[in-house]
């Protein structure tokens, strides 16, 4: 039987920015996502974590959705923050995201309710169970930045896809 630390070693999180922070359109970073997500998979990762938000965590879901249909081994995890997150958003993005809830090898839910805390404590949770990061991120403050950061300091590696101006030296970009 596998253990959690094992399983670790195969799963890699998303985080990124929402799209109306993004200055890069939106085909450009789900081609940048594709590529870096079929490297993960290269690379031997085949489990996924997708924080469920607008944006980079709902396209890269998608992706790997589209990936599992011709790979059985590539599996999706979804860590949304509490149940009817998605209740605020446009019906666009509501039917996006049930799809990819629908579609998941697993659905966790941090929190039960909202609380302050639960977006913070999705995006560790997903680090916590992950040895890879795949990030969309610009250097602004953000939760992005937030997790990054905290990916950094505990060993995590992160790869931006974004930009190649990355402020953190330990850090692979594509660009």
């Amino acid at each position: 039987m596998i253990n959690e630390e094992e399983k670790r070693q195969h799963r890699c999180c998303f985080t990124g920015h929402r799209p109306e922070k993004l200055h890069i359109s939106e085909e450009k970073v789900k081609e940048l996502l594709k590529a870096e997500i079929e490297q993960a998979v290269f690379d031997g990762f085949n489990v996924f974590i997708t924080g469920m938000a607008r944006g980079v965590d709902i396209w890269a879901a998608m992706i790997v959705l589209n990936m599992r249909k011709t790979d059985k081994e590539v599996k999706l995890i979804c860590a949304s923050p509490y149940p009817n997150f998605e209740k605020q958003w446009t019906s666009s993005w509501q039917l996006d995201y049930n799809y990819i809830m629908s579609n998941a090898d697993l659905v966790r839910f941090i929190s039960p309710f909202y609380i302050k805390s639960c977006f913070q404590l999705r995006n560790q949770w997903m680090v916590n169970h992950s040895k890879r990061v795949i990030a969309v991120f610009t250097g602004e403050k953000s939760g992005t930045k937030n997790t990054v950061d905290y990916a950094l300091r505990h060993g995590i590696e992160v790869r931006n896809v974004l930009d190649t101006r990355f402020p953190y030296p330990n850090c692979k970009t594509n660009l």
